[in-house]
């Protein structure tokens, strides 16, 4: 047979694809050689030496002549070695003038000795020069290989390419689905893959076959990974557990590769469970035709991966779990069924399911009797499950800083407001004249609140600094709902100007202190009329702003506005009829409740912080109780910004007026 050239390879578009080009730093490989040549040249001559003398030649006379010299062996180059009487071993020099005399006093002694040509021996001669000419040899071996455009087989060779997974085979995570409070449904279907794998059998005589994947999409921290542990921790087949920012080099192919050696391993071990956690890391959607800049090695790597997941040859008696908060972003290819054949939705935990979640979270700790934990999961709404871990971590912090073991409610009460609102500032000393307008502020949005018919209850408000904020209204859902209804909306939009409305009213002039208030109404009057279809203007039309469905804000707005100009004037103009009818409307209450306005300030004022209770019972409205009535509840707590410093965090404001980002159907 004749040797022909290979035809380049070709990607999945069928596209030639010349191979790499060797680097151009192999250039530079040869100065190591010569270096190290040199440097060896002259060390090796140094370690054939046999050292300094360690007696002279007068002190070996007076040991001859005194019979305390056994041997000696005389060397051509004047070098003179043995062994004295008593053992040890010399070295010395000795002079050329010394000739047959010292001959004939070393015969008279009875010394026994030896004479030895100088110079080293073949073998070490051979091995000298093989130290000499390795560093040429090695380097002449990456030239070759580097010429050959064999980069992945160099990769492999020094281990680059190797899977940086870690296996649990039989020693295992601790974890197990016990841990794991709430998410029956999400357990099940990963506990039905877990069976799978261990009893076959049952799944084959009805003609089932596993999935290839099972997908878990939700919003950071609500307990994707742990899942993954406790089926490390339940399965009794070896576990692969890897992140998918580990496949990522600088390097061009070593992603590709590391895929097919987690693969190898995971075939040898079959059956098995193959874990990537953040797989929206080498698993976002490939560059479409024509675009400009794309990311070679992470196409290459998806590639791979999807090859192995359901390729030419599928991986068999393998299922891959893999999570991720970015689902939006991930390539079709890869959500198909065949490859994930599943997508379990880890949605933010419901009020029992925080319930059992504090429970687990609470197991090691100390309780009073005053503590009740569904007190606690009703005060926590839109917490997820990491977030009610660190509350449960916090309120213990709070019992040490007191000097206590054992946490009580008022532990709880004081880590939530630390999460929500903030570290509080004791050094942040109001003057008599802003913390007189702080509890103005704070309640006018009290009391509106109060006189809605469909706004959230008021829990809290308080006067004292936190974080950005100089003061809070913190409003608690009575149930969780997932529909928003418009009544909501809008009495949602009169609460949070009623801070605003409330310094028109007693002080005829507004403040700063309702940036923050302006900023998130509007983009709520924005919702309202841009996705939510709620004006009769715009009419029942939907422009999303985009973004990350489960990262809160987390992706960019609409590159380009899917509508004209007139109507980006009608949504403003709209915009600025919602939020001015708001204001009226709050300025109309507070208007009507000026005497209830003065004694909640006056009790601010003395006391700092008011509880809702209280607030209801000035305002001579019964404290809402049940969920009768309300048409919807916000996902968590809605703390109101009244006053807040220049240029506050903006973190924290999101995290004080969160809304509804989606209105599920």
């Amino acid at each position: 047979m004749t040797k022909q050239a290979m035809p380049p390879p070709v990607n999945d578009n069928g596209a030639s694809v010349a191979p790499p080009p060797p680097p151009a730093w192999r250039h530079y490989l040869w100065i190591i050689p010569f270096v190290m040549f040199f440097v060896l040249f002259f060390i090796l001559p140094a370690t054939q030496s046999k050292g300094q003398v360690t007696i002279t030649y007068s002190q070996l006379l007076r040991d001859v002549s005194a019979h305390k010299v056994k041997t000696v062996t005389i060397e051509t180059s004047g070098t003179a070695t043995g062994t004295l009487s008593d053992g040890n071993s010399y070295t010395t020099a000795i002079p050329p003038q010394a000739g047959q005399t010292f001959l004939d006093q070393l015969q008279k002694s009875g010394v026994q000795i030896t004479a030895q040509a100088s110079g080293t021996s073949f073998g070490t001669e051979v091995l000298s020069w093989l130290i000499l000419l390795l560093p040429f040899i090695f380097i002449g071996y990456l030239w070759w290989r580097l010429s050959k455009g064999a980069a992945g087989g160099l990769q492999g060779a020094l281990g680059v390419g190797r899977s940086k997974a870690k296996v649990f085979d039989e020693e295992r995570p601790k974890t197990t689905f016990a841990d794991v409070a709430g998410y029956e449904g999400a357990k099940f279907e990963i506990r039905e893959v877990v069976d799978f794998l261990q009893h076959p059998e049952r799944y084959t005589r009805a003609g089932a076959m596993a999935p290839r994947g099972i997908l878990m999409v939700g919003p950071p921290g609500t307990g994707k990974t742990l899942l993954a542990r406790a089926v490390a921790g339940e399965a009794d087949v070896p576990f692969f557990s890897v992140t998918g920012s580990s496949f990522v080099e600088m390097f061009v192919g070593v992603g590709a590769a590391r895929v097919r050696d987690l693969f190898e391993e995971a075939r040898k071990r079959a059956p098995a469970i193959v874990f990537v956690d953040e797989i929206d890391a080498i698993g976002q959607r490939r560059a479409g035709t024509g675009a400009v800049v794309s990311n070679d090695e992470r196409e290459q790597t998806l590639n791979q991966l999807l090859a192995e997941m359901d390729g030419f040859d599928p991986a068999t008696g393998i299922v891959v779990l893999a999570a991720t908060n970015r689902p939006e972003v991930l390539d079709p290819a890869l959500l198909r069924p065949g490859r994930f054949d599943r997508q379990v939705t880890i949605p933010l935990p419901t009020l029992f399911e925080r319930l059992a979640i504090l429970g687990v979270h609470c197991r090691g700790k100390q309780l009073d009797h005053s503590v009740n934990l569904e007190v606690v999961a009703r005060g926590t709404p839109g917490f997820s499950g990491a977030d009610l871990a660190n509350l449960a971590n916090e309120a213990a912090i709070v019992a040490v800083r007191a000097d206590r073991e054992v946490l009580g409610a008022a532990d709880f009460a004081e880590a939530r407001d630390r999460i929500i609102l903030g570290r509080r500032e004791t050094s942040n000393v109001l003057l008599p004249e802003e913390k007189n307008a702080v509890a103005v502020h704070e309640a006018g949005h009290a009391l509106v609140a109060a006189y809605s018919e469909k706004a959230d209850p008021i829990a809290k408000v308080t006067i004292l600094p936190a974080g950005p904020t100089l003061g809070a209204t913190e409003q608690l859902p009575l149930v969780e709902r997932h529909l928003f209804g418009e009544d909501y909306l809008y009495d949602t939009l009169a609460v949070f100007l009623g801070g605003r409305a409330s310094e028109l009213v007693v002080f005829g002039q507004g403040s700063t202190g309702a940036a923050n208030d302006l900023a998130k109404a509007t983009d709520l009057a924005s919702k309202m009329v841009r996705e939510f279809g709620l004006s009769a203007v715009i009419g029942p039309v939907g422009y999303p702003s985009g973004g990350s469905v489960f990262l809160d804000g987390g992706g960019g707005a609409l590159s380009s506005r899917p509508f004209a100009e007139q109507t980006q004037a009608a949504v403003d103009a709209e915009v600025s009829r919602l939020l001015s009818e708001a204001e009226q409307r709050a300025v109309e209450v507070l208007k009507k409740h000026r005497d209830v306005l003065d004694q909640l300030v006056e009790l601010l004022l003395a006391n700092e912080t008011v509880d809702g209770s209280e607030v209801y019972a000035l305002a001579g409205r019964p404290e809402p109780v049940g969920g009768e009535g309300m048409t919807m509840a916000p996902e968590r707590a809605v703390p109101i910004e009244g006053e807040s410093v220049a240029n506050g965090s903006e973190k924290a404001v999101e995290e004080a007026h969160p809304l509804p980002d989606v209105l599920p159907g």
